[in-house]
């Protein structure tokens, strides 16, 4: 009996945390790994470096940094002259809210999934501990899940495409624990949207403060070097 061919996954890898852990439960699903990360032209695009270093430490047969310069559309405090928050968290959808982001980068990902075989994409959102964020809700992951079906010709085919979203029911402080269990170097990822031009997590974005409070919830040591703390 000829051996079983391995399956191939997708997975968006932006840098941060969220994605390394995503990534990872690709690889221990058992699936052959490609990474894709998008240079959008992003306020932190030292997240790409930090992309570079996950996809190499987690195996990625090939790691493809897609330029796509949504400078070009703006609307966001991470592709325009806007001013990135620093009060703390909020109940409304806040100014780094990238319009769409996770339907354009989804597409992404589906098309390179359909030219090299893989039915599995894997991105790292989670709809307890974020910023408000419309695209991160499992309502959205089931409905890009649909969508992939109806627009492909494998999904018309009869080979439907599994948006596969672990992180979906998480807290940050489960994701801290999920990377510590999978052996991660959590200090590999980036998650500040403003750096400071030494290169530190400035300690005061939104994204900075559920990190912080992430890993002390976790019980975790933070290895994030923060130019002020959260």
């Amino acid at each position: 009996m000829a051996p079983m061919t391995q399956s191939i996954a997708i997975a968006l890898v932006s840098g941060g945390l969220d994605s390394m852990v995503s990534a990872a439960r690709a690889r221990e699903d058992g699936h052959r790994l490609l990474a894709l990360s998008i240079d959008y032209n992003q306020r932190h695009k030292i997240e790409l470096a930090a992309a570079a270093k996950i996809a190499a430490t987690l195996g990625a047969e090939r790691h493809i940094v897609l330029p796509l310069d949504l400078r070009a559309f703006g609307g966001s405090a991470l592709t325009a002259d806007i001013d990135v928050p620093k009060t703390g968290v909020g109940s409304d959808i806040p100014v780094t809210y990238v319009p769409a982001r996770n339907t354009i980068f989804l597409s992404l990902a589906l098309g390179w999934a359909e030219a090299a075989g893989a039915r599995d994409l894997y991105i790292g959102v989670n709809a307890l501990d974020y910023s408000g964020y419309p695209d991160c809700r499992p309502e959205f992951i089931a409905g890009f899940e649909k969508l992939a079906e109806l627009a492909t010709k494998a999904g018309v085919e009869g080979h439907p495409f599994r948006i596969q979203a672990p992180l979906q029911n998480m807290t940050k402080a489960d994701i801290v624990r999920e990377a510590a269990r999978l052996g991660l170097d959590a200090g590999l990822s980036w998650s500040c949207y403003d750096p400071t031009p030494e290169g530190l997590h400035c300690g005061l974005c939104d994204s900075c403060r559920l990190r912080s409070r992430g890993f002390e919830e976790a019980g975790l040591p933070d290895p994030t070097r923060y130019a002020v703390h959260p």
